[in-house]
């Protein structure tokens, strides 16, 4: 049938199903893509009265475009043609508005016409895409949300404020205040070390009236203090971020066998806890070899065990980059197409395992290994694809092609590194990501403060890529500190950071803090007692809690295999599981324990409170604790009632 020409008709370009299905004479699927008589469709029609000719080599191509404005602050309401200019290889510019595709990336905030005319329908910041041929650029908009904005109290602690500062003017919003001290503790256990303090260090601190102790906290929990009776936090923090990356390098006993999960997990652990420079921690990962069982990061060669999938994970997890987008055809949204995508798998294309008999001791567990031959090839050509980093020129050939990828990619002016990683961390900081969804970092996909971004890779870059040093300056920063209640004036916000978003509590650092708050630690399978949610090995745990609460089977480097949203299951199983109220009701519990200890009322809601939300209660909840107290039949089963409320309320339930 396609002989005859009923796709591409030569003889009737009308007739030709290439342009009676996209105009909706013939009905399908897509739904109406093109207006007969458009420029589009008179291009089309023209091509195929020519015979339909192949492209030509000698065709000049596009190598980028520019557009008319690349960015504005309009207010609301305002109307703006944009023009789109591309460059050609050789040389020559050309006016391509009329044929170039325009879309909105934001339609809350701007309307864009096929023709390219751009309407502020919204306040906020808002993206026009602008795609020709194999090229996308974007331009940005920028309505405020109010002529003028109170920074009157704003305080520039580092670098992080001043280009926050700078966005929130441009934007017109105000930032909320600093959050108190209590919020400020929480958080930064949390988020540092995903555990909470004791009820004795917490007090300590809010008792402490030295007005640098929230940067003295800082450095305690990072290990930053250089006082080794105060760095006393090293083995949860490495075992808190071990978890976070093993999550996304998809470590598991099913992938790897028992031997090879806990070699890579104890790597992961040192790595952090030594405070490995990222630069060097990625470098390890990606020229692994040897025996999966001895070396640990070899075991990143046996969860991933072919060119492709490994060139889309490291893309993705190291780059930020969804390269798996380009595989079949280009990238929509970006300048990626599949001689992208196969060249930087050829990085892998050598990369093998063996059954390691042949060595010797290991039995048969695997050995990764480098050989001196194998490629890869482009699926429709047939080419040989030579190893290229993204948007670069081919690499020289080496024995181990792995290492001039290494180079590429930890190199200080590597354009997606340092960026993607800076960004993941904002995200597990501040709640979002300076770009969102956090690993599809792309031209089309702009962070949503660009100066912020920029400054933050450098600093990292200049640290040695040093993760702590990072982590101590988003901590350390206004911004971090702000209070989580939003203004009027800023209650819209939610990509700015002009008040503190809202985390839920993750699946392990939560029954990490139930078990705290209650003192019963969970009983894991194949792991001593008391060992923490956070520190498990494994994604194969058949734990109730943890599954209900979206601790990932870590079967894709996604960051949203994690399930953060609220649900109906979780809520009954903290409402009334029989996990939590066994807890709280143990013999052995925290209650059990101060009921024997003859505390008095006060000292147990203040242990209570502190145990739970990091702060002592008010004067007005102990007096109404007191006086339920002396209305209640049990003191015990009050008790149990009153941390059971405690740990159902949402400021233990989340990070505020």
């Amino acid at each position: 049938r396609d002989s005859l020409g009923r796709r591409a008709n030569t003889i009737v370009p009308s007739a030709s199903l290439l342009l009676r299905k996209p105009t909706g004479a013939v009905p399908h699927e897509g739904g109406q893509r093109l207006q007969a008589g458009s420029v589009d469709y008179q291009i089309l029609e023209q091509w195929l009265g020519m015979g339909a000719p192949p492209p030509s080599a000698k065709e000049p191509k596009v190598v980028s475009l520019r557009l008319w404005p690349s960015r504005r602050v309009p207010p609301l309401g305002f109307t703006q043609q944009l023009q789109v200019l591309a460059r050609y290889d050789n040389g020559q510019t050309r006016d391509v508005t009329a044929l170039a595709q325009f879309s909105s990336m934001d339609e809350g905030v701007l309307s864009v016409s096929p023709t390219g005319q751009v309407v502020t329908v919204g306040r906020g910041q808002g993206v026009a895409l602008v795609r020709f041929e194999e090229q996308a650029e974007i331009a940005t908009f920028v309505v405020p949300y109010a002529d003028s904005v109170d920074l009157a109290g704003w305080r520039n602690n580092n670098f992080i404020d001043q280009f926050a500062a700078d966005k929130f003017r441009e934007i017109g919003i105000s930032p909320s205040p600093l959050c108190d001290d209590a919020t400020f503790l929480r958080r930064a256990y949390l988020d540092a070390i995903g555990t909470l303090p004791t009820p004795e260090q917490a007090a300590a601190f809010l008792d402490s009236k030295d007005p640098d102790k929230r940067n003295q906290l800082i450095d305690a929990l990072l290990g930053l203090t250089g006082d080794p009776t105060r760095d006393v936090y090293n083995n949860a923090y490495a075992a808190y971020w071990a978890l976070k990356w093993a999550d996304l390098i998809r470590s598991t006993s099913r992938a790897l066998g028992e031997q090879g999960m806990w070699a890579l997990h104890n790597w992961l652990t040192a790595s952090f806890r030594d405070n490995k420079p990222f630069d060097r921690f990625v470098r390890e990962l990606l020229t692994a070899r040897g025996s999966i069982y001895s070396n640990g990061p070899a075991n990143y060669f046996r969860i991933a065990n072919n060119p492709q999938d490994l060139a889309e994970a490291t893309s993705q997890i190291f780059l930020g980059v969804r390269l798996q987008c380009a595989k079949c055809h280009h990238h929509p949204y970006e300048t990626l197409g599949q001689e992208d995508y196969y060249s930087f798998a050829a990085f892998f294309a050598r990369v093998g395992n063996k059954n390691s008999q042949e060595f010797g001791i290991f039995g048969r567990e695997t050995v990764v290994v480098v050989r001196s031959n194998g490629e890869v090839s482009h699926p429709r050509t047939g080419q040989i694809m030579k190893p290229t980093p993204l948007h670069g020129k081919p690499a020289a050939e080496t024995r181990d092609r792995r290492q001039a990828l290494a180079d590429w990619l930890t190199r200080p002016d590597n354009p997606y590194f340092a960026r993607n990683i800076v960004n993941r961390y904002m995200a597990y900081l501040l709640g979002r990501g300076l770009v969102e969804p956090i690993d599809d970092l792309r031209a089309t996909n702009p962070p949503s403060n660009v100066a912020l971004m920029d400054a933050l890779a450098a600093d990292f870059v200049k640290s040695g890529y040093n993760v702590k040093h990072l982590l101590r300056t988003i901590m350390r920063s206004r911004l971090y500190q702000l209070d989580s209640q939003p203004l009027p004036s800023n209650a819209a916000d939610s990509r700015f950071y002009s008040h503190y978003n809202v985390k839920r509590l993750a699946a392990e650092p939560l029954l990490d803090a139930v078990d705290a708050a209650t003192g019963v630690p969970t009983k894991f399978e194949k792991v001593p007692l008391g060992t923490r949610a956070i520190e498990l090995p494994d994604a194969q745990y058949n734990d109730y809690f943890l599954t209900t609460f979206g601790k990932p089977r870590r079967q894709g480097v996604c960051e949203c295999e994690r399930v953060s949203e609220p649900n109906l299951a979780q809520a009954l199983h903290i409402l009334n599981g029989d996990i939590v109220t066994a807890k709280i009701s143990a013999p052995t519990g925290r209650i059990a324990r101060l009921l024997a200890a003859k505390k008095s009322h006060n000292d147990i809601v203040n242990e209570l409170y502190l145990a739970t939300l990091c702060r002592r209660p008010t004067n007005h909840e102990q007096a109404i604790w007191r006086q339920q107290l002396a209305e209640a039949p049990n003191a015990k089963v009050f008790y149990e009632d009153l941390l059971w409320s405690l740990l159902n309320s949402k400021h233990f339930l989340f990070v505020r």
